[in-house]
């Protein structure tokens, strides 16, 4: 530091100077982390040159505003402006490595979960992370330290113009050269990686807060017109169900198991020799179960809540943040206000605090009659308790009283949380030994796995001995990954194989079983996801979905649309994958021949439209515009969660 204060009259002594020596820190540092911390798919000469040069545009441009505030003032605001971009860096830097995504404006508004996420977000703190910060202790020091001389003159505001207009131009070129690699990039943006990896970090912030404003005014400015497109496609896409299976859960009771973080390939999966799920496994086997092993979470940034959102209403969750938190005032055709109209009362049991995804407020726009939320449980002991709320064996036990008391037909889903990162569990508590791999959170997910497992078999023993089971359906589902793609080298020691793009797509699988007393089981081979469940849970009712506005098809049905769309763009189908824009032949995993693409990027075409289409609807809010023939709206006003209220309802 002496050798920098040292020279007068050169770089130090003016705040062009400190302010040049800004941007070359802040973009060295951002470079490396683009690099070192994100894995963003970079190929090729000019993908290498833009992730290079993309962090100085937005460095000069950000820093540049220093500028335009007189004497010292313009040495805090520098420093200032340093800090807050480089905290937004380490930000996206812990949020990848759980999330594999990055931060977007309406995920910061979901700061009231962060109360509730305790160890997790410790567990992604590295000691090598204080490096991130060293040089922002440069730049105060350069700022209060008295041996550097201070410019109390003004720049000059054509001067600062200059520099801002110079910084702009780098971005300008940066967007042209990265058009030319890919067109439309921010036209068709589902993917963030693809902004990131192409424009950088802090131009990518700027991206989504346009998206983000874009999608805010959607509502006002939509009308009654809008909705029309939509029921012209969601009915042309329509699955006439299958007369096998229509109507032969009439009248039962439906109550979904969200299974927490659980991936499809802990099914049958042996650790050590030993069964991980032997439960799930048993289930499989069921005469009256259907397995679905072809079925995907679709799930974006939010994540457990979005697979909620998919399942009452046949809606995709949205491509920056959480419908759940953005968009709870919705008018919506949920699943529990359909099935009020045949007579059901509806009810979710979830161990955590109701306020967690502000599910207590858009359940109400979906149409529960209750929410049992930790309010509801005793949450004394600490061997009851997980980060997330009441541990799944003593939830089940807990919610068996609730859900008796429910006036029949109900419909209900329970929330576990056992199974959830960083995957810790007193080992009092455990029956599996921990796998072998050298990451703490893959050895750790088989134990809480087979926590759940027989957390499970527990509630199918309930609902026997309560003599609810002969009359009810019983669903259960993965809600989303549970291993990140962080976290692929050790995942490649469980499945025995390398994880190529292909490979970690097909881990995206989830387990789907769908048990009914009297039907007839077994494996289902059909690829399905999410967005899929609503019309598929309503035709065994009984119940036809032509008139609604969903974006899923029944997966009996023999017209059900195996072309499953994730959130970010790619799709994948009995025949093709779509990956980061590359396309894979299913049978063999390599890419496809040129003279097979055409129709490929035909499909990729119908997904985006779909996604757009889906999106219109929830940012646009155009249900509001829209009530099917016979069905009742929701009035958001006439349901009250509180204790007091549930108990006296009861």
């Amino acid at each position: 530091m002496k050798n920098l204060v040292s020279k007068k009259g050169e770089l130090l002594n003016n705040f062009l100077g400190i302010y040049l020596l800004a941007v070359l820190m802040l973009w060295i540092k951002t470079y490396i982390t683009q690099t070192a911390q994100f894995e963003l798919g970079v190929e090729g000469f000019l993908q290498q040159f833009l992730l290079l040069i993309n962090p100085l545009g937005s460095a000069m441009l950000f820093l540049g505003f220093s500028f335009l505030f007189r004497g010292k003032k313009k040495y805090t605001s520098l420093v200032v402006i340093y800090t807050l971009m480089s905290i937004l860096l380490y930000a996206n830097v812990v949020y990848y490595r759980f999330f594999s995504d990055f931060i977007t404006l309406p995920t910061i508004s979901q700061t009231q979960n962060f109360g509730d996420l305790g160890g997790s977000v410790l567990s992604l703190l590295k000691p090598y992370d204080i490096l991130f910060f060293v040089d922002v202790f440069v730049m105060f020091f350069l700022r209060f330290s008295r041996k550097i001389p201070k410019e109390t003159n003004h720049f000059g505001y054509k001067k600062a113009i200059a520099i801002i207009v110079f910084a702009i131009v780098v971005s300008i070129i940066n967007l042209g050269l990265a058009e030319t690699s890919r067109p439309q990039l921010l036209t068709r943006g589902f993917d963030r990686n693809y902004i990131v990896k192409y424009l950088g970090m802090y131009n990518y912030t700027i991206y989504d807060t346009v998206e983000t404003m874009k999608a805010s005014s959607q509502r006002a400015l939509a009308d009654s017109s809008d909705i029309t497109e939509v029921i012209n496609y969601t009915k042309s896409n329509y699955a006439n169900p299958n007369a096998k299976y229509f109507g032969t859960a009439k009248g039962m009771n439906v109550i979904y198991l969200h299974l927490e973080s659980f991936q499809n390939f802990l099914i049958d999966y042996k650790l050590n020799g030993e069964e991980v799920t032997p439960f799930l496994n048993a289930l499989t086997k069921d005469k009256n179960t259907l397995y679905f092993d072809n079925f995907f979470h679709q799930t974006g940034q939010g994540k457990t809540s979005d697979a909620e959102f998919m399942l009452e209403n046949s809606l995709f969750g949205l491509p920056q943040g959480s419908a759940y938190i953005t968009k709870a005032q919705n008018t919506y055709q949920a699943a529990p206000s359909i099935l009020k109209d045949y007579g059901y009362t509806s009810a979710v049991f979830h161990g955590n605090n109701g306020s967690f995804w502000n599910r207590n407020a858009i359940y109400k726009s979906f149409g529960y009659d209750k929410f049992f939320d930790a309010n509801y449980y005793n949450t004394g002991s600490s061997n009851d308790m997980a980060e997330y709320g009441v541990l799944d064996k003593p939830f089940f036990e807990q919610s068996q009283s609730l859900l008796s008391s429910l006036p029949q037909p109900f419909y209900t889903k329970l929330i576990t949380v056992g199974n959830h990162y960083p995957y810790k569990m007193s080992q009092d508590l455990v029956t599996i030994d921990k796998a072998n791999t050298g990451d703490a959170s893959v050895d750790n997910y088989f134990q809480t796995a087979r926590y759940a497992d027989e957390a499970i078999e527990q509630v199918f023993n309930q609902l026997k001995e309560s003599g609810l089971y002969d009359n009810t359906m019983i669903v259960l589902y993965g809600d989303h990954y549970g291993i990140s793609d962080n976290h692929n080298a050790a995942m490649e020691q469980v499945i025995g194989k390398e994880i190529t793009p292909y490979e970690s797509t097909n881990l995206q699988r989830v387990p789907l079983f769908i048990h009914v007393p009297g039907m007839q089981g077994g494996t289902n081979h059909t690829y399905g996801g999410q967005i899929d469940l609503l019309p598929t849970v309503l035709h065994l009712l009984g119940i036809d979905t032509q008139k609604f506005v969903q974006f899923g098809s029944d997966l009996l049905s023999e017209e059900h649309d195996e072309i499953v769309p994730f959130r970010n763009g790619d799709f994948v189908s009995p025949t093709i994958y779509s990956i980061n824009e590359k396309f894979y032949d299913n049978k063999t995993g390599l890419l496809l021949e040129d003279s097979q693409l055409e129709s490929a990027k035909t499909i990729k075409n119908e997904v985006d439209h779909k996604l757009q289409l889906s999106d219109k609807v929830v940012n646009g809010d155009l249900l509001r515009f829209y009530t099917p023939t016979g069905y009742t709206p929701v009035d958001p006003s006439q349901y009250n969660y509180s204790k007091d209220e549930n108990v006296e309802s009861n």
